[in-house]
């Protein structure tokens, strides 16, 4: 077990692996690209899976960002996915800080399980960490306050839950700024948010899960405009790929239909758009395959896990 926290010494440290090098400047890392149930995906039988299971697939990681500010340094992770002890590792390489160092916060966008529930390291089975400090907007504070095993967490003093409220703009030293906004989404436990990340000279719009863009407040296009990069949602292609299950139940803007409100931006905001949350039917996790090189043809991007943009 590793002891982490906001004052506490490393233990155990290993060496930073040799071939990484630590950003020097504000920067933003992907982390990983996948949809909460990761690839491969418990259960499935299909060709998108069945080869993976026979093989280790380790690039393929649940939808994580990382925000480093090496002049502090300072390091925060956005969402706590279940791949969370590997991203934190590699969080912490490019920011030349111990492996078993907790990052200076971690911000969840809300309570489906590929974006909360790698917070479990934080406890005493695993990391044993003291007072990380994790942000929560008012119906994921309670939800973590009030169920276990996340209540103990918090009991143990393993986490400390910092509040957070929507278009309330937080400081993370005089360079970096974060505001979460709403955005609609499936909320059985908690409110689902999205975040606007500000650098010294750039903006970042994060939004890995919401139903429809047509269900938002915000206008999607108009907010693209504002920023530098936008990694948005693209959890599923098209229909084709989920038609064996109720779309109802599960929405989300197929990566289709984003491109068709998208078609008309100029090259230079087009490129701005990185699809990213990808469900493992998705062909975009296939960097060969003919919808990758629809998307990439057409201007957009595809998020992949170590993609570093300075801020």
């Amino acid at each position: 077990m590793f002891a982490c926290g906001r004052n506490t010494s490393v233990v155990n440290e290993r060496a930073l692996p040799s071939d990484r090098k630590s950003v020097k400047t504000v920067s933003l890392v992907v982390l990983g690209t996948v949809q909460d149930g990761g690839s491969p995906h418990a259960g499935c039988i299909k060709n998108c899976c069945k080869d993976l299971f026979m093989k280790e697939e380790s690039s393929r990681k649940i939808t994580s960002l990382g925000l480093i500010d090496p002049a502090q340094p300072a390091s925060w992770i956005f969402e706590a996915s279940p791949d969370f002890g590997s991203q934190l590792r590699e969080l912490n390489s490019l920011g030349s800080r111990s492996n078993s160092v907790c990052p200076d916060g971690i911000f969840l966008t809300h309570a489906h399980i590929g974006h909360y529930t790698g917070l479990m390291l934080l406890g005493r089975e695993a990391m044993a960490a003291k007072e990380a400090r994790v942000y929560a907007m008012p119906r994921m504070r309670v939800f973590l306050e009030t169920n276990g095993p996340w209540s103990q967490l918090v009991s143990l003093h393993n986490i400390f839950i910092e509040s957070i409220q929507a278009e309330h703009e937080i400081s993370l030293g005089d360079r970096v700024r974060v505001r979460p906004f709403l955005v609609p989404h499936r909320d059985e436990f908690s409110e689902t948010v999205g975040f606007l990340i500000s650098g010294p000279s750039k903006k970042v719009l994060f939004i890995p899960d919401i139903d429809k863009w047509s269900k938002w407040e915000k206008n999607i296009v108009d907010e693209i405009k504002n920023v530098d990069h936008a990694f948005i949602d693209g959890t599923f292609y098209s229909g084709q790929e989920i038609n064996n299950r109720d779309i109802s139940e599960i929405p989300h803007p197929f990566v289709i239909e984003s491109m068709e409100l998208f078609k008309n931006m100029s090259a230079s905001e087009k490129n701005k758009i990185c699809f990213i949350h990808f469900n493992h039917t998705n062909p975009l996790l296939d960097p060969n395959s003919n919808e990758t090189k629809q998307v990439l043809g057409k201007g957009f991007r595809i998020a992949k896990r170590g993609d570093v943009f300075e801020l």
